[in-house]
């Protein structure tokens, strides 16, 4: 059986991105770009809603900047292979190592942590909030910036109570804190 790891990173008071304009405030360093290609380089298949589809949508042929620094552009790679599912009822088409699903992400989910083989991951707040409340994530990865917006889209979209227990820390060296937690 698979694991599923919902993985991203929020500010202090709880939000994956501003009501308006883009994550970057959330750009990692180096150090952390590089625990990031580490982290999706052990994944089996990447679940994404329509939003942050889109913006991932960039690793596709980020490698073709030769002015691409080195951990960047191996984690252009690492993204390109992973298999990814793409959950929209607005999308037509997806590019890349990429399947479009407008199925039931519940459904399709559970079976495939069914099956054999490396975790799933999963990004986009609306998509993890439908996987929160059928109980189907197992690890939550909360990457703190040291930042606070106010307001936006929050980490947890949902309603759904989670009892959870901490499995691990880390810091990095910009004040970001990693804090992983399984579900009970």
């Amino acid at each position: 059986m698979r694991d599923l790891i919902y993985s991203m990173t929020l500010t202090l008071d709880g939000y994956i991105a501003p009501p308006q304009g883009g994550p970057e405030w959330a750009a990692p360093t180096p150090e952390l770009h590089r625990f990031h290609n580490q982290e999706a380089s052990e994944l089996g298949v990447h679940l994404l809603g329509r939003n942050l589809y889109e913006v991932m949508t960039y690793w596709e042929t980020a490698e073709e900047d030769p002015e691409l620094p080195d951990h960047m552009a191996e984690f252009a790679r690492i993204w390109k292979d992973l298999p990814k599912i793409v959950y929209s009822k607005t999308l037509d088409e997806v590019a890349g190592n990429t399947t479009l699903s407008q199925g039931d992400p519940v459904q399709e989910v559970a079976a495939l942590k069914q099956e054999d083989g490396k975790p799933l991951g999963v990004g986009g707040a609306q998509l993890a909030a439908t996987l929160t409340a059928a109980g189907l994530i197992d690890e939550y990865r909360l990457f703190m910036s040291p930042t606070v917006l106010g307001d936006g889209k929050p980490f947890f979209a949902g309603d759904t109570p989670v009892d959870l227990e901490l499995a691990g820390t880390q810091t990095f060296d910009t004040g970001v804190v990693l804090l992983r937690y399984r579900r009970t």
